[in-house]
């Protein structure tokens, strides 16, 4: 009985050998040429025009690094941050580098790579300004802060007794803080730092106030995005970003623009939560 059954199964097995055999191999992955990358363009040291006319910056760097180590070509499609998501969405292209950090809320809709940066928000008012840069601090008072971002959802959310003023660009907000229109801002304390505490249009200005970095508001790090579903892309992305760190080029990009490692901790939970609310 058990020959009767066995030799069917075996004749099968023998017949679908040669079938198996023909299966292709898997095809390695190959990112699309061009890789199409939004960035922007006002947001120094991480992402600004130069005098040639040309994006320079740490994101366009780590993007360069990233798609020579893909082997394609970037192609950059400057875009203003608040429109990048549903814009990447409508695939005008195929990756965001552009600084923007990897939040809970921001995973519902997008994929994103694992993080490239990780730093800190400020608030930057006048050096001699009657107030810290606190909740409490900066009640009635005008706080600028660049349209959809962490820092107005954080501004949004803790900074209650403030009259929040949005913009869709960073360096806009410079502009009407020197002007006086504003009192403050709250943004990266990096792109604080380097692109207007350390610019003569930024002296007379300071940081107020403490570091603020609750992952609930303002995740783990910078990451690159993509859309839902590109895993492929994402497992390459997150190959390069490592081949990066590993071989040395992420530490010469890192000291090109920065005297410390930008590259961060992850954020404390305990820490830069509503100072008033010990």
């Amino acid at each position: 009985m058990f020959t009767k059954t066995l030799a069917p199964l075996l004749l099968a097995a023998a017949l679908a050998t040669p079938a198996l055999a023909q299966a292709p191999a898997a095809t390695a992955f190959q990112a699309p040429n061009p890789l199409r990358v939004a960035a922007e363009a006002a947001y120094p040291p991480f992402s600004e025009l130069g005098t040639d006319g040309k994006l320079k910056g740490f994101d366009i760097d780590i993007a360069l690094a990233v798609c020579e180590r893909l082997k394609t070509r970037c192609e950059f499609v400057q875009t203003e941050f608040d429109a990048m998501i549903p814009a990447l969405r409508a695939k005008k292209f195929d990756i965001i580098v552009a600084s923007m950090s990897i939040t809970p809320e921001r995973q519902k809709v997008v994929d994103f790579s694992d993080k490239y940066y990780n730093t800190p928000a400020r608030v930057v008012a006048k050096a001699d300004a009657p107030f810290d840069g606190t909740p409490a601090g900066l009640a009635g008072k005008k706080l600028g802060v660049q349209r959809t971002t962490i820092h107005d959802r954080y501004a949004t959310a803790m900074f209650k007794g403030a009259q929040i003023v949005r913009y869709g660009k960073q360096d806009e907000i410079f502009l009407d803080l020197i002007a006086g229109r504003l009192d403050a801002t709250l943004a990266d304390s990096v792109a604080l730092e380097q692109g207007f505490l350390k610019t003569p249009p930024g002296k007379g200005f300071a940081f107020k106030g403490p570091v603020y970095n609750d992952p609930t508001f303002f995740g783990v790090g910078a990451g690159i995005a993509m859309r839902k579903g590109d895993t492929a892309l994402r497992t390459a992305v997150n190959a390069a970003l490592a081949g990066i760190r590993a071989d040395g080029t992420y530490k010469k990009l890192n000291d090109k623009y920065f005297s410390f490692d930008v590259y961060g901790a992850e954020p404390a939970k305990d820490v830069a939560k509503d100072p008033a609310k010990k």
